[in-house]
């Protein structure tokens, strides 16, 4: 008879190196870098998902459902946790880029057309592997900096999806053109 298994652990090198490889990745433009503030842009995305699959009724797949509902209460206990050393200016940026997450699921929440709803909430991608990472530092109230690629061991290529490092390398031609004062984009190189 079993009674129980203790759950298996990470180590400490794996945890800092995904948390490296999640911090590698750019976020979006307007939602802030800190974690506390992040954390509430992934509550928005995961709280909108929710509940645009309780609108779907039986269409919401139970599995997503489930593992949504335990990913939405892991990040509103740590903003909970946050909440209690952040100072208020820290709290409205965080809440602000909570309503900003929750906006973007406004038009697919108050569309009355099921099929549309039902293919906005199948096709949600996740959420960026930082908000992990972000509720644990609250939670932890670790301040230090993630590791960096390098500090582990890794190097953006290894990391980061060639389309990224490309559209990286396309907008730091355009930067560098306008800096220079040209009108014409530099062309990014080829690796020739």
């Amino acid at each position: 008879m079993i009674t129980a298994r203790a759950a298996p652990t990470e180590s400490a090198d794996s945890v800092r190196q995904r948390e490296a490889m999640a911090y590698a990745y750019p976020i979006p433009a307007g939602v802030p870098a800190d974690d506390f503030g992040f954390l509430g842009y992934c509550d928005g995305l995961i709280s909108g998902h929710v509940q645009l699959g309780e609108t779907l009724g039986d269409g919401a797949d139970a599995e997503l459902m489930r593992l949504g509902r335990l990913e939405r209460q892991d990040f509103q206990g740590a903003r909970a946790v946050g909440a209690s050393r952040a100072t208020p200016a820290q709290a409205a940026v965080a809440q602000g880029a909570y309503d900003r997450a929750m906006t973007r699921w406004q038009p697919y929440l108050s569309n009355t057309n099921l099929d549309e709803r039902q293919t906005a909430f199948d096709l949600f991608f996740g959420l960026p592997g930082r908000c992990e990472h972000a509720a644990r530092r609250i939670r932890a109230n670790i301040t230090t900096p993630p590791a960096t690629l390098e500090e582990v061991g890794l190097t953006r290529e290894e990391v980061l999806p060639p389309s990224l490092l490309e559209a990286e390398a396309e907008e730091a031609a355009v930067v560098a053109a306008e800096a220079a004062g040209d009108d014409t984009p530099a062309a990014p190189p080829t690796g020739d």
